[in-house]
C-alpha cells in the first residue's frame, strides 16, 4: 500500500496487470474504431454514417475516462485524504471541469 501512495504523491501510479490491460483493451478497441471512421472518410461514406460511428467512438472514450476516474478516486484521491493531502481535491474538481466541458 505505502508504495501506490508514493506513487499517486509523485504523479505516477503502479497498476495491477489487471487494471492496465483492461484499460489497454478498452484504449485498442477506440483506435480501432478511429481507424474505422479514417477509412469511411476514405471511402467517401455518407455523413451520417460517419457521425454515428464519431458518436460511438466518443462513448467509448467517454466510457474510458469514467473507468479511470472511478479508479483514482478509489485509490489516489482516498489514499492523498487519508494523509492529509487535501489538496487532491482541488486536482479533482480540475479534472472534473475539464471532463465537462
Amino acid at each position: 500500500m505505502q508504495k501506490e501512495r508514493e506513487c499517486c504523491l509523485h504523479k505516477t501510479k503502479e497498476r495491477s496487470n489487471v487494471e492496465s490491460k483492461a484499460l489497454l483493451h478498452r484504449l485498442n478497441r477506440i483506435e480501432g474504431q478511429i481507424r474505422g471512421i479514417k477509412g469511411m472518410v476514405e471511402r467517401d461514406a455518407y455523413c451520417t454514417d460517419i457521425l454515428m460511428q464519431a458518436s460511438a467512438a466518443n462513448a467509448a472514450l467517454n466510457s474510458f475516462c469514467c473507468a479511470l476516474l472511478s479508479e483514482h478516486i478509489r485509490t489516489c484521491v482516498t489514499n492523498d485524504i487519508r494523509e492529509g493531502r487535501e489538496e487532491t481535491v482541488e486536482e479533482l474538481l480540475v479534472v472534473l471541469r475539464k471532463l465537462m466541458k
